[in-house]
This record gives C-alpha cells, structure tokens and sequence, in this order.
C-alpha cells in the first residue's frame, strides 16, 4: 500500500475534515518505518477522541447524583493551590478522569507513559483523614473497591463512577482516515487537563443564551482538554476538546456534548471546526476575564467599543470561543494560566491558521507581535518556580485567528503594562 503525504493542508471543513495529498511514496523500508508512525498518529487522536467522551460522561454522572457531587468536593492547598482564586477546588471527578485518560494512552501507547501529565494530584484524602492514591485498575470492580475507600465505605456511589470509568462511549464520529502525520507516539506529550472552569462545574449553573453569543459563566464553560505537544520544541500538534454540556436533550432532559479536534504539524493543518466567517459589522471583539487589569480594559474598550467586549469564565472555554469565531481575540494580562488550560485549544487555534502567544514577550519583542519565539510551548517547565506554577503562562496571553488582530491588540497595549 503506497503511503500518501501530506505535504501542505489547509482545511476548514466543519463536520468532515478532508486531506489533500500530495506526492506518493513507494514501500521501501523507510516508508514502511513512516507508514507505521503515521497511523499511530491517527490512532491516538481516534484514542484521545474516545477518552474525552467517557471523560465527559464521568462529569455528567458527578453532577447528576447531587448527594455524591457533594462528597466529591475537596479544596486544594499549598502548593497546588491556584492563586488567582479564592477557594480553588478539586474533584475527585478531576483525579478519576485525568487517571483514567492516563490509564487509557498508557495502554495503547506505552511508549508515552512517563510524558502525559495533569493539572491534578492523584493522592485524595477520605472522611477519615487516609490518604489515598486514585487509579484506574484492571477491572470495574477493583475500580469501584479503591474508590469506596475514598468515599468513605460508600459502595453505591463507587460502583456508579467505576461503572462510567469502565464503560465504552458511543462511536465518536470524527473523519479521520486519510490523517498522515509524520510523527512518533514516542515523540510526544501530554497535557490533560481534567475539568478546566472546576468552579463553573460545581456551582452547576444553566445559562440560556441565543446561538452564536458566548456563555458568560455556567456549566458550558466546563470542558475537558487533551492537548499533545512536540517533546523535542514543545509545539502543539494536536488537542480535543469535549464540551460534556453543550445542550440538553428535549427528549429526556439529560445534558449533551459536543466534541471539537484539531492536528498541527508542519505544513498538515486539519480541524473539525471551519475558519470562522468575520461578523457583522466588523470590527474587532476580545474576551477577557472579569477579574482582569482596569487598564487593559480601557485600552480594549478603546479598541473594539464597549459593545464588542466580552467577559466570560474558564480559560479554555475562552480560547474555544476564539476558535468558534465567538470572539476574534482573548486576552490575559496575568499568569494565571497553565499548561494544561492552553495546550488543547491551542492547537485547535494553529491549525485555524492563528495561535496563542506569550503576551509579555510579545510587549518586549521588537521584531512585531508575530513569531515564533513569542508562541506558547509546552515542553519546559519554568525552574524557578514551585508546585502548579512550574508550569503556569506566566508572561499572560493572547488567543487568536488572525495575526493583524493580534498586531492591533499589541499596539494597544504596547506601553500601558
């Protein structure tokens, strides 16, 4: 079977993302070395595709069983603590599905077993002051016995999350067939972050909103992310998103998901989503946090009009609705982000055509906004740093589609921070 690349790609199709090919090869023993890492390619973002959805539908039974969410709550401290926040929780739905994700690459690719992390710790304290060490075991039932010491002997709650842990999704419906990436498992890493909004998700909120405007806050900004990134550079190459509440059935009243991936790799560029159209009226929108500087939201005001700036929760979800064409940039003046927040969506973003930048390298770079020394990588952490903030985005950010909108933004900020 002659082995097709994909020598250069740029795709915006949003339901089946198609591939055009360029040369063919023939089957020496090279191309068959090639061969074999290209559909290890596909195969785990076929793999990771399948882990979101039953991550998604962990969270989905956490919160549908009100007395269980309750004993799921635990408050992080010292160094895991995320400071920007006052109370900054972790979920044992957290640590389950980053486990189970882990548990589920692991066993189809060993060969990344020691480059796939977490936002979270897998260590878990129970009523009675144990701690306890949260994996995925061989069978539900093993499964449902380590979690049952966590809740404390509660064995119908155990069995409910080792049943969602175990359980195969339905078929995830992504096209991808014909993906040729040259690229090695063992050549990449992971990022996981679990629930990303935890605080949305716990305060479970259902906000109803007109299609095409972003979520301010509520359980739609809880999205689980996997993003991959380059060992040897720290690109990203490829992430999925799951939306674990998108919508509700009108049928039974349960929620929904929606799924969204995107692949990067030299000139491959492959996304579920479509490049989105520009708005009416034109004119650049931005989405920040409510918590971020005054002055960077009297030089975006300046910028975009009162109208076109938006708040919302959750630093993923706001890279998501860059992606979605929601918003045209986000912005983040503070290191409040980590690795696990950008990874994913990310690489959604560059195979969009536009990026995620180091906003405090981009102030201080005199070679313009755009480049790639200014891009977010995932590879290094940063040493003079402890715990959670080894790997926070500490020069703030900026989310885009389109380098001009990013080189406006740069231009109104230059010499205000």
């Amino acid at each position: 079977m002659p082995l097709v690349f994909t020598e250069t790609l740029r795709l915006f199709t949003p339901t089946q993302p198609r591939l055009v090919t360029g040369r063919e090869h023939s089957d020496g023993p090279e191309e068959k070395q090639l061969v074999h890492r290209v559909f290890g390619m596909a195969d785990l973002l076929r793999l990771l595709l399948r882990v979101a959805e039953k991550a998604a539908n962990v969270a989905r039974v956490c919160r549908q069983e009100a007395p269980l969410f309750q004993l799921l709550v635990q408050e992080k401290t010292g160094e895991d603590k995320n400071k920007k926040f006052v109370q900054d929780f972790k979920t044992l739905a957290d640590v389950v599905i980053q486990e189970m994700i882990r548990h589920d690459v692991r066993a189809q690719f060993p060969e990344m077993a020691g480059f796939i992390h977490g936002e979270e710790s897998n260590k878990f304290e129970n009523g009675l002051g144990e701690s306890v060490t949260v994996t995925v075991c061989g069978t539900q039932e093993e499964t449902a016995k380590l979690l049952a010491s966590v809740l404390d002997g509660d064995n119908t709650a155990a069995s409910l999350l080792a049943r969602a842990i175990h359980q195969d999704p339905v078929t995830i419906e992504a096209n991808t067939d014909g993906l040729t990436v040259p690229l090695s498992p063992s050549e990449l890493g992971i990022w996981i972050d679990p629930i990303d909004a935890t605080s949305q998700y716990i305060e479970g909120r259902e906000e109803v909103l007109e299609e095409g405007h972003l979520f301010p806050s509520g359980l739609h900004c809880a999205l689980v992310l996997i993003g991959v990134y380059l060992r040897s550079t720290g690109e990203p190459v490829m992430g999925v998103i799951n939306q674990p509440f998108n919508y509700k059935d009108p049928a039974g009243g349960g929620w929904k998901g929606k799924h969204f991936w995107g692949v990067s790799f030299g000139g491959v560029n492959a996304c579920s989503e479509s490049r989105p159209k520009d708005g009416p009226g034109g004119g650049l929108s931005a989405v920040l946090s409510s918590s971020e500087k005054p002055v960077v939201k009297e030089a975006l005001t300046s910028l975009c009009g009162p109208d076109k700036l938006m708040y919302a929760s959750g630093a993923g979800y706001k890279i998501l609705c860059v992606i979605q064409g929601l918003a045209d940039v986000y912005i983040l003046s503070e290191g409040s982000t980590f690795k696990w927040d950008s990874c994913a969506p990310h690489a959604l973003l560059r195979a969009l055509g536009g990026g995620v930048v180091d906003l405090a390298k981009c102030l201080q770079s005199n070679s313009g906004a755009q480049g790639h020394q200014t891009e977010l990588t995932y590879h290094q952490p940063n040493t003079e740093c402890k715990g959670a903030d080894r790997w926070a985005n500490n020069g703030g950010l900026v989310a885009y589609r389109d380098c001009s909108q990013l080189c406006s933004v740069m231009g109104a900020l230059r010499g205000k921070l």
